[in-house]
């Protein structure tokens, strides 16, 4: 029941699991309101601490239903489950009148709950291996990018110099990486002919290379579009396995 959503109390309790994230996530939110946290501020702390309470139940009760508890627990959800609960309970050893933006840095940490939502996505598993499928192809763009990058950047302290505002290497690359992705904050920008030439040429350049990392992606998506079972490893919880599957391909245990 509740590492399965192809029964009907799998599927209620992971929409059930699914409210209390979102409600979770927009108590977070609206505690950062001012004007919300003091005229609703004990009402939003009831709300969270209810719902860290029930995270809490639910993390112990996915630990007792996997045979290796600490092969889940070490998992990616099972990290983002324990971060979702941590920051909480933090909250109450380090004193406010010492670390009060300590604690509101950990307790940011809670927005991880909104991860959690992404496990009952059969879309997100098919997304997660289309990205791996295209890192290497990726890696060796972004190296493309970056040397790109350091060229022009190098050319543009050569041709404008400090007198226009690029005045290292590493402010001309900044300018380079704000040009080519079309950003363009207008904070430094190039003089000489030339300068505005080699600005152009890059815009353009701009243009192409945005699509490249998408096309990829697309083909990794298309490759990776494959029905995929929604039944999860009785041992270790791991979900995204082909249908016709016999044995987890990530313990080996019989699904």
């Amino acid at each position: 029941m509740i590492f399965e959503s192809d029964t009907a109390a799998g599927r209620a309790f992971d929409v059930g699991l699914l409210l209390a994230i979102v409600t979770s996530v927009a108590a977070v939110v609206l505690e950062s309101v001012p004007d919300i946290r003091r005229a609703h501020g004990p009402m939003l702390r009831a709300i969270e601490w209810t719902l860290t309470v029930a995270f809490t139940i639910e993390f112990g009760l996915r630990l007792i239903a996997v045979e290796r508890p600490w092969r889940y627990a070490t998992s990616f959800y099972g990290v983002v489950d324990l971060l979702s609960i941590v920051p909480t309970y933090l909250s109450l050893v380090v004193p406010e009148t010492h670390s009060f933006m300590v604690i509101r840095g950990i307790r940011l940490l809670r927005v991880f709950r909104i991860l959690k939502a992404a496990q009952f996505l059969s879309e997100g598993q098919l997304l997660l291996t289309a990205l791996r499928a295209s890192r290497r192809k990726i890696t060796v763009f972004l190296g493309g990018i970056v040397t790109v990058v350091l060229i022009v950047g190098a050319l543009m302290y050569v041709i404008e110099g400090e007198e226009h505002g690029f005045t290292s290497i590493p402010t001309s690359m900044y300018w380079a990486i704000v040009t080519m992705t079309t950003v363009g904050y207008g904070d430094i920008a190039p003089r000489t002919a030339l300068g505005q030439l080699v600005a152009s040429l890059l815009m353009i350049l701009g243009y192409g290379i945005i699509a490249v990392p998408t096309g990829i992606v697309s083909v990794e998506l298309a490759n990776a579009a494959r029905p995929v079972s929604r039944q999860a490893c009785p041992t270790c919880g791991a979900e995204g396995h082909d249908v016709d599957a016999s044995h987890c391909k990530y313990c080996g245990a019989h699904l």
